[in-house]
């Protein structure tokens, strides 16, 4: 069995095993990071031979913090990224370079029509019908995004919404409001499948999810960092925010998780206080302690053009996973229409929390 875990912000931690009437046997670790002294990797092995298969990630990395001895440094390099690269191998995980990535980039679209077309192209990958697939999100028209579980009152105002003839829909994962207008940020998902995250947490599968992004901005001279729970940060403040659903899939079998992004390329943060109730404490952790006219972390830290950070988040996932032209499906597309219709565009749907 073989696992592989990049710790993030750290280096690639890769473990090899058996499993023999329930414990593991001829544990391998390996990997690009850092270890002093030579026989602390002796100790970490030796400490996982013969733990029970069911041991959880936690419980691996006491087992090694335990054993290694008193002088260890370790950079790149954790207990914890030891164990989930363990469960990892346990799950049978796949890895980002094990699937043939489609990317989607379509013409602006009209936002409840986003909100559905994550839900079906994340479906048909539960359902093994599309690859898994890399959509960045155009938008037709200026929109509040508010979370499954958040309240429509306490996160909108109408006043606001009504002034600047926003729409506002619910997407279908947890999270936080977001406001978004055409040429203000950036909006990408990822549809994968489940296995791609076997064995991490569901807080742990963000930073995971999130590393490629973390090394595209790096590419483009922004050093950004994984903060916990779903926010991508850099000196400026947040710059982005994750969320995520899972999907079953077939007849109840492994499934697929849509993770999507929303970056601050350049927002109207007065407008923003406008459609979205946001308090003071709220604001701090969105780059700006009061009212400004612009949020523009990226467009700022970069000086490119906003398609200009597209194409090159594009090719540096390109680079690492290789990345395929796609599209969506007039099947696809149908069920997609039907959906922002019948259930994103529905007053039942959008204040199912009032």
């Amino acid at each position: 069995m073989h696992g592989e875990y990049k710790v993030p912000g750290g280096k690639l931690v890769v473990v090899d095993l058996e499993v023999e009437q329930g414990v593991l046997r001829d544990v391998t670790v390996a990997g690009d990071f850092f270890l002093e002294p030579d026989e602390a990797l002796v100790s970490i092995n030796e400490a996982l031979e013969g733990a029970p298969a069911s041991t959880d990630a936690a419980g691996l990395a006491a087992r090694v913090t335990a054993a290694l001895p008193e002088s260890t440094v370790m950079l790149g390099l954790t207990a914890e990224g030891i164990g989930v690269a363990v469960r990892r191998a346990l799950g049978h995980a796949t890895e980002w370079s094990d699937h043939r990535w489609q990317l989607v980039h379509m013409e602006p679209q009209a936002p409840a029509l986003h909100m559905a077309l994550d839900e079906v192209v994340t479906a048909e990958v539960a359902a093994g019908r599309r690859a898994p697939t890399l959509r960045v999100w155009e938008w037709a028209s200026p929109a509040v995004i508010i979370g499954s579980f958040q309240s429509l009152r306490n996160e909108v105002d109408p006043e606001g919404i009504a002034k600047h003839g926003v729409s506002v829909v619910r997407r279908i994962s947890g999270g936080g409001a977001m406001f978004v207008e055409p040429m203000s940020t950036i909006t990408y998902s990822l549809s994968v499948p489940e296995s791609l995250v076997s064995g991490l947490s569901f807080a742990d599968s963000y930073a995971y999810l999130d590393d490629w992004v973390l090394g595209a901005l790096g590419d483009m001279g922004i050093k950004a960092w994984y903060q916990p729970l779903n926010d991508i940060a850099t000196d400026a403040g947040k710059i982005a925010g994750a969320a995520q659903k899972r999907m079953v899939g077939p007849d109840g079998g492994p499934g697929a998780v849509l993770h999507h992004v929303t970056m601050s390329y350049d927002i109207d943060a007065d407008k923003m206080l406008e459609v979205l109730r946001i308090g003071k404490e709220k604001m701090s952790d969105k780059g700006t302690r009061s009212a400004k006219k612009r949020v523009d972390p990226l467009r700022r830290q970069t000086g490119l053009a906003r398609e200009q950070v597209i194409q090159n988040m594009i090719a540096s996932f390109r680079n690492r996973y290789g990345l395929a032209e796609g599209h969506i499906t007039p099947q696809e597309m149908s069920r997609a229409e039907e959906l922002a219709a019948t259930k994103f565009s529905s007053e039942e749907w959008t204040a199912r929390v009032p």
